[in-house]
């Protein structure tokens, strides 16, 4: 069960959703249609300007992926 899109920050662009069902997992979306999971998607499975967008707002799991990057 998928709980509210939130940002974490109120100028982000990033919607981040709780999935009470699965702990552990880190859902978020751009558009509040297309949910990407962090651990699955990042970074292959999003476009360079979306990339872009969640490496500046999420410096923390830039870095934690550091060993995913190009």
């Amino acid at each position: 069960m998928l709980s509210d899109f939130y940002k974490q920050n109120e100028n982000d662009t990033i919607y981040w959703i709780d999935d009470l069902d699965n702990v552990g997992s880190h859902l978020f979306s751009f558009d509040k249609k297309k949910i990407y999971n962090l651990f699955e998607d990042y970074p292959d499975n999003l476009s360079k300007e979306e990339k872009e967008i969640f490496d500046k707002e999420n410096p923390y799991w830039k870095e934690f992926f550091k060993n995913r990057q190009d």
